[in-house]
């Protein structure tokens, strides 16, 4: 059972009481600061950095965008999630935010089931990156020498566990890691099984986007689409095609983060993918088949 530390930074204290009971678990371990300075303090101290920090936005000595940047800046930190928790909703402060490195959205007041789902996809973005970290360590020097490849996937753990492999093609696996699980979790959760934004919007904050899965999974059509992904090498780049069987969508929506979408527990993935793990991205046809180009040469971790 993983074990997750939140930094929860806030400086009402009934705010601090509402996120401890709602966070009540084993699986967490909580810790507060009532002001931003206090916090990056904490940070830099602490002997093992949090996974995930929820932090409000308005507070005395340090506001929430300056200690956002700060932990953007600092490399110890640049990879952990922030979840921007305020009662500012504006495109202009959700904006800021973003640029300040803020890809999650809380707003005030929410229910308890609206934060667990947004921590939830947070730290789903942590298991992954962390994943990916392994799958640096481990991967084989042979693979840089593979020119082509094809794979045929359908369920959502052969997804991850292929966008892993893939990203050990990459000059950077860590960050190729992401964007590739992006598109291929997407070619058989919203290509091959047609769940849709909203449909996984209300499947996240219910939790019950796992049975569903598996159901659409067990649907004799719809569990026998097939999703694929060609690979190919190029002396400047490495480009990978991923096509499902599905009936597309409104890809044009989802290639920039909009600030409608800020509170969803999901639909920031593409937007995240094309700024930080590829060097292009492009849909085709329909929307089911999508093109990721990225640069054969290194190129350092971007922040998130």
């Amino acid at each position: 059972m993983a074990q997750w530390r939140i930094l929860v930074v806030d400086d009402e204290p009934m705010n601090l009481e509402i996120i401890g009971d709602v966070l009540d678990d084993p699986v967490y371990t909580v810790s507060t600061a009532v002001n931003g300075e206090l916090a990056w303090q904490a940070m830099l101290t602490a002997e093992l950095p949090p996974h995930l920090v929820l932090l409000d936005r308005m507070m005395p000595v340090l506001d929430g965008i300056e200690l956002l940047k700060r932990i953007k800046l600092e490399p110890r930190f640049a990879e952990i999630p922030v979840i921007m928790q305020s009662a500012a909703g504006s495109s202009r402060d959700i904006a800021e935010g973003v640029a300040a490195g803020a890809w999650y959205y809380l707003p005030k007041p929410y229910a308890p089931r609206d934060l667990l789902a947004i921590v939830h996809a947070a730290l789903a973005d942590v298991e992954e990156r962390e994943a990916a970290h392994r799958a640096v360590r481990n991967r084989l020097a042979v693979l840089e020498l593979m020119e082509f490849a094809e794979f045929e996937f359908s369920t959502l753990t052969h997804a991850a566990d292929l966008a892993l492999s893939l990203a050990g093609l990459c000059p950077n696996p860590a960050l190729a890691a992401m964007g590739l699980s992006e598109l291929l979790v997407n070619a058989v959760e919203h290509g091959n099984l047609g769940i849709s934004y909203a449909e996984k919007s209300e499947m996240r904050r219910n939790d019950t986007w796992a049975s569903e899965v598996e159901k659409r999974l067990a649907d004799p059509v719809l569990g026998a689409r097939r999703a694929r992904v060609v690979f190919r090498r190029a002396a400047d780049q490495l480009t990978f095609v991923v096509s499902d069987e599905g009936a597309g969508f409104d890809w044009q929506r989802y290639l920039d983060f909009d600030p409608e979408r800020a509170f969803h527990p999901n639909g920031r993935g593409i937007a995240m993918a094309r700024q930080i793990s590829f060097a292009a991205l492009e849909y085709r046809e329909r929307g089911n088949i999508v093109v990721a180009t990225i640069s054969a040469a290194p190129q350092p971790e971007s922040r998130q």
